[in-house]
């Protein structure tokens, strides 16, 4: 659908479970976990629906797929060798390589933003599920390679969260007794406590700048959406309304925030702007609505630059620089 919930269009359209919407880099692809052959795979469609294809395709369960940096490959979460491991492949599919080698159970993978590196969480260290858990935030090279305890406790850590320049880490630990957001720097030091009260923190969410972090908290008696400063002041209710809110996510371009709510039984899609006013339903039907994702902003355009007739050419430009090339008679798309 649109920002504004227009244009809201069935994609999947299948008696099947499909979920988990992550739109690829560029705008142009959407991998999601669907059970329409019996057990979860990772799809990939275009933005419109068409080219549905199973692209993990094996007996096992995969799920919580996301793009590297520069669209070429894909991480999950796979079952298939008898216990949650992190997997890679290909855009296509290809090339489908396992990363962790443990009997422990590995998820919640986030690649770096130059696309080097990836964290996840792992119960490796001791616990199993259900319980006792005792999760840690690893992070490892793209190919797997240097496995490494970012955060070293006997309690849980979840949710690892790359800052947008890559230097820092968000996630939620309990360390303390309750879950809280923590930060720390990209190789696990100064790891710092941000929120500090008895309620359940998690879910961090950067903002675009990396100077703001979005998080879910309940320290108000139910669940809302707070956000801070990136250094932990600043902490503010932007939902602050008696429903359930969680899952925040930031618009590409910093000004929005995009939720879940649940109104007793029937989840829908939110979205405010960041300092929490506007709040809006996008989808509003008595259907469940989950986990959304925004499409990203493009970071080139295709132009027809006319300096002079008969003279011109087509050229792709960085969307930044757009405002000082359009203009003369230029046109956006390609020259015809």
């Amino acid at each position: 659908m649109n920002a504004d919930g227009s244009g809201q269009t069935n994609l999947t359209n299948n008696p099947a479970v499909d979920g988990e919407p992550r739109w690829s880099p560029d705008g142009s692809q959407i991998t999601f976990t669907s059970n329409r052959d019996g057990n979860r795979e990772i799809y990939v469609m275009n933005a419109d629906g068409t080219g549905q294809i199973n692209r993990s395709n094996n007996s096992g369960q995969d799920y919580t797929s996301s793009w590297s940096p520069d669209g070429t490959e894909i991480v999950f979460t796979s079952t298939r060798d008898g216990n949650p491991e992190i997997y890679t492949m290909n855009a296509d599919g290809t090339g489908q390589t396992r990363l962790t080698y443990n009997s422990a159970y590995d998820d919640e993978a986030a690649w770096s933003p130059d696309g080097t590196q990836i964290a996840f969480s792992t119960d490796r260290d001791g616990g199993c599920c259900p319980t006792p858990q005792h999760h840690e935030i690893y992070v490892m090279n793209a190919d797997g390679s240097g496995q490494t305890n970012l955060t070293s406790n006997t309690t849980n850590d979840h949710f690892p969260a790359w800052s947008p320049d890559g230097t820092k880490i968000a996630f939620a630990s309990s360390r303390d007794g309750n879950a809280e957001i923590y930060v720390m720097n990209a190789d696990g030091s100064g790891q710092t406590r941000l929120t500090n009260n008895p309620a359940l923190e998690t879910e961090p969410n950067w903002s675009p700048d990396g100077t703001m972090i979005a998080f879910f908290s309940d320290r108000d008696g139910n669940a809302e959406i707070y956000a801070m400063n990136a250094n932990g002041s600043g902490q503010t209710n932007r939902t602050n309304n008696p429903a359930y809110d969680e899952l925040p996510a930031w618009s590409p371009d910093g000004t929005r925030i995009v939720f879940g709510r649940d109104l007793g039984g029937n989840s829908e899609i939110y979205v405010m702007m960041a300092d929490g006013t506007g709040q809006t339903n996008l989808s509003n039907n008595p259907a469940s609505e989950i986990d959304p994702d925004w499409q990203p902003l493009p970071s080139k355009v295709t132009i027809c630059h006319k300096p002079g007739t008969p003279a011109q050419k087509t050229l792709v430009i960085p969307i930044q620089a757009l405002k000082g090339h359009l203009g003369h008679g230029d046109t956006m798309g390609p020259c015809q």
